[in-house]
């Protein structure tokens, strides 16, 4: 992960027109990410959260404004490995194993998947899923699937790391598990790591910083620091201070 892993958007505008309507999904938004920093995006449906991330991974470009990724536009760092990226469906192919949907960004990037026979062990045990490698999509849990995906995501070892409501799908047992598996993967990888989330308590255990945005138009409308020391174990969703900083981002969420 040498070099640049910064995030970088300047004045960051986006139309699109529906039914001979414009709408404005981002007005004039600037964000900035620094190297091995963990920001939550944060706010209503409609906010513009999801096209941020888009535009970050090149699959949107701004009307206007600028998007770099580790100095590099983002489809060129993209296709370099720079980034990686978890969605909420973990979109696995359901013909190929554990260790072959790990590979797929190597085969798409038309790398020797020989050549990373290690990293991938590494990250099966890293995520783990030790002893599945074999195993085929349909055998596997959800939890389990989305542990498959983020090992995906890093496979190409990113200094980016995006993800899209990763364990959205998930209830919330599980998803606390996955919080907590979550920070351990993070705190290996260190890469720069920028989550869309709906949860707060989500935002607040595993980011550094959370950015609450505010919908027509998609605006940034608050930029909270999250002030809990690393690593963050489960005992920290019953903490007083836990639940009160909950209550500020629910806060800006609401516009108070």
């Amino acid at each position: 992960m040498a070099g640049d892993r910064s995030i970088r958007l300047r004045n960051i505008s986006k139309t699109f027109n529906a039914r001979g309507e414009t709408l404005t999904a981002l007005d004039s938004v600037s964000l900035d990410c620094e190297p091995g920093s963990f920001t939550a995006l944060i706010g209503p449906s409609g906010c513009g959260k999801s096209t941020l991330l888009r535009l970050a991974l090149g699959l949107e470009t701004p009307d206007s404004g600028t998007v770099e990724i580790g100095g590099l536009a983002p489809g060129a760092a993209a296709s370099t490995g720079t980034t990686g990226v978890a969605f909420q469906d973990s979109a696995l192919l359901p013909w190929r194993s554990v260790e072959a949907n790990i590979a797929l960004p190597l085969d798409v990037l038309r790398k020797p998947r020989a050549e990373y026979a290690s990293r991938i062990a590494e990250l099966i045990a890293l995520v783990g899923l030790k002893g599945f490698e074999k195993a085929l999509p349909g055998e596997l849990s959800g939890g389990m699937r989305q542990r498959v995906s983020i090992a995906r995501a890093l496979v190409t070892t990113p200094g980016v790391l995006f993800l899209d409501e990763p364990f959205g799908a998930l209830d919330q047992i599980l998803r606390r598990q996955m919080n907590i598996e979550l920070q351990r993967i993070w705190s290996e990888s260190r890469a720069t790591t920028l989550l869309v989330t709906h949860g707060i308590d989500e935002a607040v255990f595993l980011a550094d910083r959370i950015v609450v945005m505010q919908s027509r138009p998609g605006r940034i409308a608050a930029v909270i620091d999250v002030p809990f020391a690393r690593p963050r174990s489960k005992d920290l969703f019953v903490e007083p201070a836990f639940h009160a900083l909950n209550d500020v981002v629910g806060r800006a969420l609401h516009g108070e």
